[in-house]
């Protein structure tokens, strides 16, 4: 239930309610804040987080460029982010007198159509023989279309980023395998243009270098398509691409087909079988020589982040599979195995968490008997922001000398940190004197000089980034070369509110972690004596994370004089194993315990107003919303973003590849009906008592439109104020610009009618809501 686009245990029962605060000793760091007198932070150099797929698909545009400027070639990391964050814009703010306004109801140039017209998302690198960068592009206002582009520097057609469409405008590169897609696309043999899956009928198409378009796969005489493809790798010594495929000839969850599929690139459609029978197959990886196919799988009640195993196929010369050996995982031992790769040299890599860490392994032998060495044994997961939840995912790249570039987020500080392995073992770490408080995706260039990766920091744009290898740990800053936001639409500092990670005390004696966001704008202050409302963000998944690169969409709160907390509760990735495990079993328990106690922290700091508490989440965090609000007194506000109000529909009624996630989150079902019905807030409507607002997609498959409709007249019926919102045409997740702009706005709308301000901004309508004024 997580939703990437533009993309991370134990509590008291839900049957009463709890809103006190852990009483548990608490270490304090003397770091002072904007409004408060203290609070508990980690030293965090630039209070940067995780990418990976969190980065790639930020909330972007697609405007058209009509200039030719382009970015100073040379820029380092550092003044390259500096100048993303300082250069002179339409929202640079001028020196004046601070209006005294109540908090919330500041004027801001962040609007909600800034959000979504200031850049475009970016991600999926990818290098040619011949060096030439590619990368996907994601624009909201082309409907959510994903774009592959080429970087062409000295193209007069180019965009403001350099980069030149390789698709035709009527075609979108996205794949609906485990419908949250992802590796929709690889290039040609021989760098011979792109070869992908296009939305719409998910065929598969190469689109050749001069001009001429193949498609490989058959045509869909139902109109509803029948096979989806992802995750491909080139055979060329026998003409084909080998992927995953999903057969959805019967659509029933239960009947849906996944196998490892070789696919003709004649056009004859021809389509062979050479893995299948187990649940789920993903990253199948053919060897430099071509003889041995590497791949992952797992069947349910797992999902990818629990246990799966490692194999290699032994392939025939006619390209049949021969023998198959596990290599890691499987046999019960609880091992997540992911991101499997082949040197250049042939020796097979590949990140598990056998140390209960996601650390990078490579092996020489191919039975599980032969040993594998880990490259770097850290207490840190090298494994990416959300692994698992999209396909394609590599956090690690091959460098031309044999050696191996990786990365990991600090969880003490929340910045990257770029490790470079040596053949023998030793390694040399790199940070951000040479590199952005971000790094992901990383992409090696074929002449062995530049490494390309995306980029970021909390306070400027996401971009593309080119880095001079270093030989020894003696390195160059960075290069910017492609930045997500048009110059013209960059935000002055001024109003840019810097995450600052903090830990506090939730159950059982624990520690949860978070990222704090103060009330920032230049032209405003608040009466004096007076606290900020609090918005508390519920990240989805729920095993993934929350990030901390520049998000307009949280400074649209922020420059209007809300504090944020956003939570990675116990159950988010990047603090190792044991801290993902603690939502086994404890899902709506333990994260809602999470969410609450940092809230409730807050308001003992003296941070926040007591009674002016907000929580929101989208798809796995709509459902932390509303459990918190029907389980808990903490909230007085929430809205849920296509999130989940019945666990037992959702059991039954998702996709394939969540259709046995609860079992590991909350139960079997049906035999744990009761613990269902316990946790489900549909179950619990006589329990609310502060207003909600449901905003959801009509085509989600994920989360059905039709639990948000339940919720919403069970509520309605209660006398509680409360408003849903259907988007036409929308899954899950809000990919048209139109859509995010009016969820913005409807949510600050929502706000401002319950906490009593006037919301600023002639875009921002009044919300229709009802009960509004009942007696509750």
């Amino acid at each position: 239930m997580a939703c990437f686009m533009p993309l991370v245990a134990d509590s008291a029962s839900f049957g009463t309610r709890t809103s006190a605060v852990p009483q548990h000793s608490r270490r304090m760091l003397n770091v002072p804040v904007d409004h408060a007198p203290k609070l508990r932070m980690l030293n965090d150099p630039l209070m940067a987080s995780c990418v990976g797929t969190a980065l790639t698909m930020l909330i972007a545009n697609s405007q058209r460029r009509q200039t030719t400027r382009r970015h100073p070639r040379g820029l380092s990391g550092v003044a390259a982010l500096r100048r993303c964050s300082s250069h002179r814009t339409s929202l640079q703010a001028e020196p004046q007198a601070q209006e005294v306004r109540s908090y919330g109801s500041w004027e801001s140039p962040i609007t909600a159509a800034f959000v979504t017209a200031a850049g475009v998302g970016l991600g999926s690198l990818k290098c040619d023989p011949d060096a030439e960068l590619y990368w996907l592009e994601a624009r909201p206002e082309e409907g959510g279309r994903q774009v592959i582009c080429r970087y062409a520097p000295n193209d007069a057609s180019a965009s403001e980023r350099s980069g030149v469409d390789v698709i035709p405008k009527e075609h979108n590169a996205r794949t609906r395998v485990h419908e949250y897609g992802g590796a929709a696309h690889i290039l040609g043999p021989d760098g011979d243009g792109v070869i992908y899956s296009n939305f719409k009928d998910q065929r598969l198409y190469w689109n050749k270098a001069d001009g001429s378009v193949v498609i490989l796969t058959p045509p869909e005489e139902t109109g509803n398509p029948r096979y989806r493809f992802a995750d491909a790798i080139l055979d060329m010594e026998r003409n084909r691409l080998i992927c995953v495929r999903e057969d959805h000839t019967d659509p029933q969850p239960a009947n849906v087909q996944n196998t490892i599929c070789a696919v003709a690139l004649d056009g004859s459609f021809g389509m062979t079988v050479l893995l299948s029978g187990q649940d789920f197959y993903a990253a199948p990886r053919l060897n430099p020589k071509g003889d041995k196919l590497a791949f992952i799988t797992w069947d349910h009640p797992h999902m990818p982040w629990d246990d799966t195993e490692l194999r290699v196929a032994n392939l025939r010369p006619e390209g049949d599979v021969a023998v198959i050996e596990t290599i890691c995982g499987g046999n019960g031992q609880g091992t997540s195995v992911l991101q499997p790769a082949w040197s250049p040299d042939g020796v097979l890599h590949f990140v598990a968490d056998s140390s209960g860490w996601w650390n990078l392994y490579k092996c020489t032998g191919w039975t599980s008997e032969e040993p594998t060495s880990c490259l770097v044994q850290k207490e840190a997961d090298f494994a990416g922001a959300a692994p698992g939840w999209v396909l394609g995912g590599q956090n690690y790249s091959f460098l031309e000398d044999g050696r191996v570039a990786t990365c990991y987020k600090d969880s003490a500080t929340g910045a990257s940190r770029l490790v470079i392995i040596a053949k023998d073992g030793s390694f040399h770490e790199f940070g951000q004197e040479y590199l952005p408080g971000l790094v992901g995706g990383l992409c090696t260039c074929p002449d062995g000089k530049f490494l390309y990766f995306l980029g970021g920091s909390p306070d400027a744009p996401s971009g593309i980034y080119k880095w001079s290898i270093p030989k020894t740990e003696e390195a160059v800053p960075c290069e910017l070369i492609a930045c997500s936001v048009r110059d013209e639409m960059r935000v002055d500092p001024s109003y840019i509110s810097s995450p600052k990670p903090i830990e506090f005390p939730t159950g059982d004696g624990e520690i949860a972690h978070g990222y704090y966001y103060a009330p920032r704008n230049p032209s405003f202050q608040a009466p004096e004596g007076t606290l900020p409302p609090l918005l508390v963000k519920a990240h989805g998944g729920p095993t993934a994370c929350t990030g901390t690169s520049l998000s307009l969409g949280m400074q649209f709160w922020t420059s209007r004089g809300f504090a944020v907390l956003d939570v990675d509760y116990r159950g988010s990735t990047g603090y190792g194993r044991a801290y993902r495990n603690r939502l086994k079993g404890n899902w709506g328990l333990t994260d809602v315990e999470d969410v609450c106690a940092g809230a409730q922290y807050l308001v003992k700091e003296g941070m926040v107003a007591a009674g002016k508490l907000a929580i929101d989440g989208g798809s796995a965090g709509g459902f932390t919303t509303l459990a918190a609000l029907a389980f808990n007194d903490v909230f007085t506000a929430g809205c849920s973003l296509y999130g989940v109000a019945d666990l037992a529909a959702l059991a039954g009624d998702t996709h394939k590849f969540e259709s046995r996630y609860l079992d590991r989150l909350v139960g079997k079902y049906p035999e744990d009906k009761d613990v269902y019905e316990a946790r489900s807030p549909i179950c619990h409507v006589d329990q609310l008592a502060c207003p909600i607002l449901l905003l959801q997609g009509s085509e989600d498959k994920i989360v059905p439109p039709n639990q948000a409709e339940v919720m919403y007249e069970a509520v309605k019926s209660r006398n509680i104020p409360c408003a849903l919102k259907i988007y036409e045409g929308e899954q899950h997740g809000f990919r048209r610009s139109e859509n995010i702009q009016d969820a913005l706005n409807s949510e600050l709308s929502f706000y401002a009618s319950v906490f009593g301000f006037e919301a600023a901004g002639e875009d921002v309508p009044r919300l229709d809501i009802a009960n509004f004024g009942a007696k509750m």
